[in-house]
């Protein structure tokens, strides 16, 4: 249950998604009950049928920001740079004008402090210093920074999703690689669960008497982390910002004491509701960082159903997902969804479990 190869499975790559179902809700939905691992094939926009009038649905507002930036060293070296802190997490600089943020580069050699970085004539920065594997960088744009970020930033999408620089993107990354919900400015990857939804479909949602609640978690770069600790236990993840509203703590603890579900779309709402819970099952608001490790063994006292992608291989991602439905199910299901070519990772299909 805590070594790392028991969370191991092959997948064929030609079931990786490169892009998303044309409607966002024609993705496939694998319904799966628990204890028992019962498998029920669907489509996402059959979701409603699933769901009861007085259920809360919580959603991660967070919104991708365009925070991968690809430009060149004084030496005339490449150079690529990933934001991680635009949430807030930057540091104060000697100039207000010029931000401050925790960043993972990429070189072929790792720049020393005091490095020049130049992405374009509005764009250039320099290195601060290094910690560990970020560094910290201070930004100089010739205007408005996060216009000049919106200008010329690419969406951070995960190294599984090829986007050759010669070839046209079957999609439109900026808008596919973002909710319908989105609203609050902060995460280098999108809560995809989450990608399935459309208007139409919530709007119906909530015809049926679902509540919609909003939560965000901002997720960081520590979703892009593997883990390398043989024995699970000893993986230790990286916080990221997290914030419940008092309406939307009341919402979820005024439903779960009327004997309504809680169904928390994605990973994220699953970490920031069980970390928020206390002994007694009430979800307190409030602003923080979570750093919530959930696999095999954890308690669950806040969420009753989720809704997930599939997940890569050793991933915290499908510990997670093991610890609510069980490992050999889960795997199990797994199995089942490769073998009905469902689609796999940020742009494919989904599971609903109860």
């Amino acid at each position: 249950m805590y070594a790392l190869s028991e969370y191991n499975y092959r997948l064929p790559a030609e079931l990786i998604a490169q892009k998303p179902a044309e409607r966002r809700d024609d993705a496939k939905l694998l319904v799966m009950d628990r204890p028992g691992g019962r498998l029920r094939h669907h489509h996402f926009y059959e979701l409603g049928d699933f769901l009861r009038p007085g259920d809360v649905l919580v959603v991660n507002n967070t919104a991708v920001f365009p925070g991968r930036l690809v430009g060149k060293k004084d030496s005339g070296g490449r150079v690529e740079i990933l934001i991680c802190s635009f949430n807030g997490e930057g540091r104060p600089s000697a100039s207000k004008a010029k931000p401050v943020f925790k960043c993972l580069i990429k070189s072929a050699k790792p720049p020393r402090s005091g490095s020049l970085l130049n992405f374009d004539e509005y764009l250039t920065a320099r290195v601060l210093e290094r910690r560990n594997e970020t560094y910290w960088v201070e930004f100089d744009a010739d205007g408005d920074f996060e216009s000049v970020l919106n200008r010329i930033g690419k969406v951070p999408l995960p190294p599984y999703i090829q986007r050759p620089a010669e070839s046209k993107a079957p999609c439109d990354d900026r808008a596919a690689y973002q909710t319908v919900y989105a609203s609050e400015k902060g995460a280098i990857a999108a809560p995809t669960a989450g990608l399935h939804f459309t208007p139409e479909l919530l709007a119906g949602l909530k015809a049926r008497g679902v509540a919609i609640v909003a939560i965000t978690l901002h997720v960081g770069y520590g979703t892009f982390r593997s883990v390398r600790a043989q024995d699970i236990r000893s993986h230790r993840m990286h916080s990221e910002r997290y914030s419940i509203s008092s309406a939307a703590a009341q919402r979820i603890n005024t439903a779960r004491a009327a004997g309504h579900r809680v169904v928390a779309v994605g990973t994220t709402c699953v970490r920031t509701l069980e970390y928020a819970v206390d002994s007694m099952g009430e979800v307190a608001a409030g602003i923080g960082d979570c750093d919530l490790f959930i696999y095999p063994g954890h308690h669950f006292k806040a969420v009753d159903a989720m809704i997930t992608n599939f997940h890569l291989p050793q991933s915290t991602l499908i510990m997670l997902v093991a610890a609510f439905a069980g490992r050999t199910e889960v795997l199990a299901a797994y199995q089942e969804a490769i073998k009905r070519r469902y689609r796999f990772y940020s742009y494919g299909d989904a599971m609903l479990i109860f």
